[in-house]
């Protein structure tokens, strides 16, 4: 499996097969496979993701594995990842606005980019679109390149039922557990991956489906700090969870899924966030209006794009918001212990990878 961005370090982006045994690699072996591609590269202009994008193929190469997940870094046309020419399917999540200054700044222009990773007759999973013009970009340059193409909602679909989720496509139904990960949004999410495996070829069995339902975890998505060296210095008893997602249409799920939690064990909801300036800082801040009591704003320590604390609270001020700078997350931390009264919390701790990153590092408790 290779994803971007790391969270902590670098070799959280490669999981490897055979005698990697389905876990991250190695330093040394991470180190080694760079080296031998920065020689093989003689001094050529290259970027760094181009570069760890080579180390994946390498390490894929040596590493064999009945099949890779390659995650695209941004958009999907141009992307260093995009050089299969046959992939045995290509699976294109949902389509938001984000790095407009790069990939457009319509959601259709968007979805043009991520297009660009759809092959000539090879199967496409389109996963859950809230944009219907992206939507039809996507299934029209699908059918222009004579795909074989499954499109959630059309094709297949996931719902909850009695507390489970069930997977619905031509084939039948598969009752479910619901997915790990808190919100509806992952069913959705779980139904593409389902549809992908089948899509590819594979068959999956009822007993696989349930155990992934149950197992899957995602680093820095709704993740839940339970215990670190952060989460003692929250209040007593606060639930805590961390999302490094960074846009409007991630503010929209994660406050749904908060929502979703409120309705089922109510706290009062207090934001600690962090945000670049390449981001929508106000529209993702816009979602949490009526829901969050409060919002820390810290600042971005790893990034030299992040946003001024005290810039990012006019910020959520503008989205309609109760909101503060503080000098760092732990300092959020110990002032909400220190002047709140009221019932255990819930804070979610968010607003970019980076900090999500950054947190996750302080708090000991990195990817692993």
């Amino acid at each position: 499996v290779h994803t971007s961005p790391h969270l902590v370090n670098w070799h959280e982006r490669y999981r490897l097969a055979a005698e990697g045994g389905g876990k991250l690699v190695d330093d040394q072996v991470f180190a080694d496979a760079i080296a031998r591609v920065a020689a093989a590269n003689q001094g050529q202009k290259i970027t760094v993701f181009e570069i760890l994008t080579a180390v994946t193929f390498l390490l894929f190469a040596e590493h064999p594995a009945e099949a890779a997940i390659i995650e695209v870094g941004l958009g999907g046309r141009f992307d260093a990842t995009n050089v299969i020419a046959r992939p045995a399917v290509s699976v294109i999540m949902p389509v938001s606005m984000d790095h407009e200054a790069y990939l457009g700044d319509r959601v259709e222009l968007i979805a043009a980019e991520k297009a660009g990773i759809i092959k000539p007759g090879c199967p496409v999973v389109i996963g859950a679109q809230e944009s219907e013009t992206a939507l039809q970009v996507l299934i029209e340059t699908a059918e222009r390149l004579d795909c074989p193409t499954f499109v959630y909602g059309q094709d297949f679909l996931a719902f909850e039922e009695n507390g489970r989720m069930v997977y619905q496509d031509e084939d039948g139904l598969m009752d479910l557990p619901p997915p790990r990960l808190p919100g509806r949004h992952q069913f959705a999410n779980a139904a593409a991956a389902i549809a992908a495996i089948k899509a590819a070829g594979f068959e999956i069995s009822h007993r696989a489906a349930e155990k992934a339902m149950a197992s899957v975890a995602w680093p820095g998505r709704m993740q839940k700090l339970a215990q670190g060296k952060l989460a003692e210095l929250a209040p007593k008893g606060a639930d805590i969870w961390l999302d490094g997602g960074h846009n409007p249409g991630a503010g929209v799920v994660i406050a749904e899924a908060l929502a979703e939690q409120e309705e089922k064990h109510p706290r009062p909801l207090f934001l600690i966030s962090g945000m670049i300036n390449t981001k929508d800082q106000s529209g993702y801040f816009r979602a949490f209006k009526g829901l969050a009591r409060h919002v820390y704003t810290v600042p971005v320590s790893l990034s030299d794009a992040g946003v001024p604390n005290d810039e990012l609270a006019l910020r959520a001020a503008e989205a309609g918001l109760s909101a503060e700078p503080v000098s760092s997350v732990a300092s959020a931390l110990m002032l909400l212990r220190d002047t709140w009264d009221g019932p255990p919390p819930r804070i979610l701790i968010g607003g970019s990878l980076y900090l999500a990153g950054a947190v996750l590092a302080e708090n000991g408790t990195p990817p692993t």
